[in-house]
């Protein structure tokens, strides 16, 4: 029944029909539902695959559910846990923190999506799907009392002056998402940083309780409370006071922006990442790598100057915002070192950096942000220069069998 309404309103959309102004619309909206039936013309070899690039964001999406689903859970337990609640309920924790992510998910859409579509209409071309992945990553690499108006001005900041402008899906060299975040890491930092941003403090709708920050209830993150730790022996706790563990931080059951508090939840979405082939490992496993070496580094010539430095090197990877930079950040195909070697280069020197930055940084707790954009801006040199290896490489091999 849809497709042959689909069919029936097509003629409307395209040139001559009433509405030939939305034929950019209307096309994405139907590639989104159906895979097109044309076909290649003739004059050359060509090879078919359905993996197109909205069944691959289609796919990253669905990698990023884990991460969305336990933000949910999390956001309600911290609200429960600070208002003083004995029982936390599930469907409560959940409810609570989907109230509380919809409409930031909402306005990132309609925003981002907005502008793309007016694009799309103005340039007479295909809409992309790029920001179906950037529209939800946003809201998740965020803390959850940055207020809606923000999100809204720093994801037209992003779309519009690092997208659009360089023309558009494929074409940015830095990552969109986490250039609204960044955006308003340094227009608004007030909003991303401290102990009251990353917890929920109001009801939603009669689900929740009012935390009390003047009770002794405190919201910073661990990298916060690191940043901000001046003697003494270094102890991680929750919101109450209660000691964090590890294994606490791989749960991620811990405050932090939405989507990037749970490990474990985000080596789901690299297993299917991994599995249907969308994400390099190469990025992953050389980001990990040099978030090791370097928190190992740090702790070898730990000093009281530097409270990062007592991390241990498997504790840089499941605080903060590391593990999700190295799955989700790190990999976008389009920002991200293109060749073999230059990959294992790019993610290296990503983890080397992020850990770089919280540690010998105070002002910078949380440092993945900062080393991805970074490192964007250094691929396209760091692909060149392999290339030129190579060359360099095969022109001796060359000469010698001359």
């Amino acid at each position: 029944m849809l497709r042959k309404y689909l069919n029936r309103i097509k003629p409307n959309f395209e040139p001559g029909g009433k509405l030939h102004a939305f034929q950019s619309v209307f096309d994405g909206f139907e590639t989104f539902l159906y895979t097109p039936n044309s076909t290649s013309k003739p004059g050359g070899t060509h090879v078919h695959d359905s993996l197109d690039s909205k069944r691959v964001m289609i796919i990253v999406v669905l990698a990023l559910m884990p991460c969305l689903l336990f933000g949910m859970y999390n956001t309600g337990y911290q609200n429960f846990l600070g208002s003083g609640a004995e029982t936390f309920p599930f469907w409560s924790l959940m409810a609570y923190g989907f109230l509380a992510i919809l409409p930031r998910i909402v306005v990132t859409y309609v925003v981002g999506l907005g502008i793309e579509f007016v694009v799309a209409q103005w340039r007479k071309e295909e809409i992309q799907e790029g920001f179906l992945v950037t529209g939800i990553l946003i809201p998740l690499i965020c803390p959850i009392e940055t207020p809606i108006w923000m999100l809204a001005v720093a994801t037209a900041f992003s779309v519009i002056f690092v997208k659009e402008v360089f023309g558009g899906t494929g074409f940015n060299i830095f990552n969109v998402a986490l250039t609204a975040r960044a955006v308003l890491f340094f227009g608004y930092p007030s909003y991303m940083s401290g102990d009251r941003v990353f917890i929920s403090s109001e009801p939603i709708c009669g689900i929740g309780g009012t935390v009390n920050f003047a009770d002794g209830i405190s919201g910073a993150t661990p990298l916060g409370q690191i940043a901000n730790h001046t003697g003494g022996a270094l102890e991680l706790t929750n919101i109450v006071g209660e000691k964090l563990s590890t294994l606490d931080a791989f749960i991620g059951l811990i405050p932090g922006s939405f989507g990037e508090t749970s490990t474990l939840c985000v080596l789901i979405g690299a297993l299917i990442l991994l599995f249907t082939g969308i994400a390099s490992w190469r990025i992953m496993l050389s980001v990990v790598a040099g978030g090791l070496f370097m928190g190992w580094v740090a702790n070898l010539f730990q000093t009281p100057l530097y409270p990062g430095s007592f991390l241990a090197p498997l504790d840089q990877l499941v605080y903060g915002g590391f593990a999700f930079a190295a799955v989700f950040m790190a990999t976008d195909p389009v920002t991200a070192a293109r060749t073999g070697v230059g990959k294992y280069i790019y993610g290296f020197l990503v983890g080397v950096i992020a850990v770089i930055i919280r540690v010998y940084n105070n002002g910078y707790p949380e440092g993945a942000m900062l080393a991805v954009l970074l490192m964007n801006a250094f691929a396209p040199l760091i692909d060149y220069c392999v290339v030129q290896a190579n060359i360099n490489r095969r022109m001796r091999r060359l000469k010698q069998q001359a």
